[in-house]
């Protein structure tokens, strides 16, 4: 009887084991957020904004907007935000969210999709929906950039608005307002009129009203530079604003040399919106007619040691022409839902950062010498990237919507953002090229006044496609492969750096034992000890291991990024401990280093003996090279 019972019991368990598991289905979306149409929304939206709770950084938002119809309705917060070419809207960050029409609620939904959309039914008779919520904005750096202190702010539209879905922003009318703090200044490359506190903005659509950002701030001083162009400054103490005439003079000398690069000005006015601070959350943001930059204390006090901050500037003002005007056809979008695609990326901010470290030295904001050093930075920076054997510098184009800049623990090996630097190195190559087929008759400035000199006081958008780059190019060289070399460029993977353009325009990176005071700089600047040309590693001040270049010596030796370095052959840690046990190496000593992991305590060897190693540029000859054409002023 047991043996019976047993047998049956085996035959149940394998027509158990023999059945299918559960596999659901998914359940269906209908999307019903209506797609941007480009028809004029039917009515001016106003909107109207307290931003005087600087304690507790919070802006409140009262908002009007004028319904044609009952029925249902869906209201958008920015999601793809221009500049940052990702979808980091800070939806988080709206609280209290109230509707209603002739004083009574109106209820609305999250869609269960797209959490940045909001769907509402009209109800009959409404004429405007009063809309009330605040905008909570991070009151430390854990929480996001700050953008609120007690001496200043930036106030950015898009955080504090609404918008209709159906419609192409360009065809959103706005009207705006807001209240600072007593006693604040406002700018802003929107027009306004201030009556105390409160500032009257002039009427616009809703894509200008996002594109012109405001900086605020109890301490401000403005300083024409053109006509058309001011340096909007706001400080966390007055002492900050104290500029000297020579300064302001490389600043016009900017412009001056800008426009005369691009031959034509994109603007009916540009203002640089420019935050002296550590309390305000760090920025570098181009917009059509103005820029967010934000720099450290002693920009203008301390100007030699503000070298580094000093090429910001010329960068963002650079995207006027690449990037706001001349934008690539897959990255512009008729609102801020529609997704954009960032492979012309390399274009957008690679020929800008070709740009701003030439208007830099053009300009005289910082020496010819500091940028031939910064440039080494450069170079090194993409010659110690192991990623490049297997991911193409195109494929770096989709990390702002894949990584949305967060830290990445092996860069190095991952890549970032290298269409920026490594978009400079094509361009530079570009140059080379232009000047060498045409026996120096043309060179990058030409294709800049073809490309983006168009249109001279257009500040609309004109996009362009790799093809529409490869074909100016094919104006000024005709006999020439562009697309061949370009493409080659964008997806080549286990090559060196491009290095090229450097080398024919005259200099070549080399490495020698002392940094050029530019690293330094640079160095101090943020803070850190940089070994990455020698070890591999950049040390935080602590002793904290900022990064650790892939296959790097320190690599090998098992070092981590996040380790903590407490002591160096025997002693505790310190730079020039470190430095020296580098340098003593060389004739054969040890390099020990005393690690902490955790709650654990290493040793670790790191096998090396090249010495201490900074890059620099190395002039390839004498007399007047490409690169020194490239840098002198117009």
């Amino acid at each position: 009887m047991i043996r019976t019972l047993t047998f049956a019991a085996i035959l149940l368990a394998s027509t158990a084991a023999l059945a299918e598991n559960s596999k659901p289905q998914p359940v269906p979306h209908v999307d019903t957020i209506p797609a941007a149409k480009d028809i004029p929304y039917p009515g001016t939206i106003s909107l109207a904004i307290d931003a005087t709770d600087t304690r507790r950084a919070i802006f409140k938002v009262k908002e009007v907007l004028p319904v044609a119809k009952a029925g249902h309705m869906v209201l958008l917060f920015p999601k793809w935000l221009p500049g940052n070419h990702s979808p980091t809207g800070q939806i988080e960050k709206l609280a209290g969210l109230k509707i209603s029409a002739n004083g009574k609620p109106v209820p609305w939904t999250r869609d269960p999709v797209d959490v940045f959309a909001f769907h509402i039914e009209v109800p009959a008779g409404a004429k405007a929906l009063d809309i009330d919520f605040q905008f909570l904005s991070a009151t430390a750096p854990g929480q996001g950039r700050v953008v609120m202190t007690p001496n200043m702010l930036s106030l950015q539209w898009q955080s504090m608005s609404l918008y209709p879905a159906g419609y192409f922003t360009r065809q959103i009318p706005v009207e705006a307002s807001v209240t600072y703090p007593e006693g604040w200044t406002a700018a802003s490359a929107l027009p306004s009129k201030a009556s105390g506190s409160s500032y009257r903005y002039d009427r616009t659509n809703y894509e200008v009203l996002v594109d012109s950002p405001v900086i605020a701030g109890r301490y401000y001083k403005a300083f024409p530079l053109r006509p058309r162009v001011t340096l909007d400054v706001v400080a966390d103490t007055a002492a900050e604003l104290a500029a000297k005439p020579e300064q302001i003079d490389a600043h016009k000398a900017l412009v001056d040399q800008a426009v005369k690069t691009f031959g034509s000005q994109h603007y009916d006015n540009y203002h640089f919106l420019l935050s002296i601070t550590d309390e305000l959350g760090g920025i570098g943001l181009e917009h059509h007619r103005s820029s967010e930059n934000g720099v450290k204390p002693g920009y203008f006090t301390d100007w030699e040691s503000s070298t580094p901050a000093r090429d910001l500037l010329p960068h963002e003002f650079s995207h006027s022409w690449d990037g706001k005007f001349r934008r690539g056809a897959d990255l512009w979008t008729p609102d801020y839902r529609t997704p954009m695609r960032d492979s012309l990326l390399w274009v957008y901010e690679g020929q800008t950062q070709f740009w701003g470290y030439v208007l830099a030295a053009r300009s005289g904001l910082v020496s010819k010498q500091d940028t031939l050093d910064a440039y080494a930075l450069v170079l090194a920076s993409l010659g110690n990237t192991k990623g490049r054997e297997w991911r193409p510098m195109v494929d770096t184009t989709n990390d702002p919507t894949m990584a949305m800049r967060r830290p990445k623990g092996w860069s190095s090996w991952q890549r970032s953002e290298d269409y920026y630097n490594e978009g400079l190195l094509v361009w530079m190559e570009v140059d080379a090229i232009l000047r060498r087929q045409s026996n120096g008759t043309k060179s990058l400035d030409d294709f800049a006044q073809a490309f983006f000199g168009i249109n001279d006081g257009d500040w609309g958008q004109v996009t362009y496609t790799l093809d529409d780059v490869v074909a100016t190019l094919h104006k000024l060289v005709p006999l020439y492969d562009w697309k061949q070399m370009l493409t080659q460029r964008l997806t080549e993977t286990g090559a060196p750096a491009p290095f090229a353009g450097f080398i024919a325009n005259g200099y070549r990176l080399v490495f020698t034992d002392a940094p050029t005071p530019y690293f330094k700089l640079n160095e101090k600047d943020r803070k850190f000890t940089d070994l990455s040309y020698s070890v591999g590693v950049i040390v935080g001040k602590d002793g904290g291991l900022v990064s650790v270049v892939w296959d790097s010596p320190a690599f090998a030796a098992g070092l981590d990024n996040g380790d903590t370095i407490t002591g160096v052959n025997g002693f505790a840690y310190s730079p020039e401990k470190l430095k020296e046990a580098i340098t003593a190496a060389k004739d054969g000593a040890p390099i020990t280093l005393l690690v902490k992991k955790g709650e654990r305590i290493e040793t670790r060897v790191i096998d090396y003996k090249g010495g201490l190693r900074y890059p620099r540029l190395a002039k390839i000859g004498t007399g007047e090279t490409g690169l020194d054409r490239l840098l002198t002023p117009r």
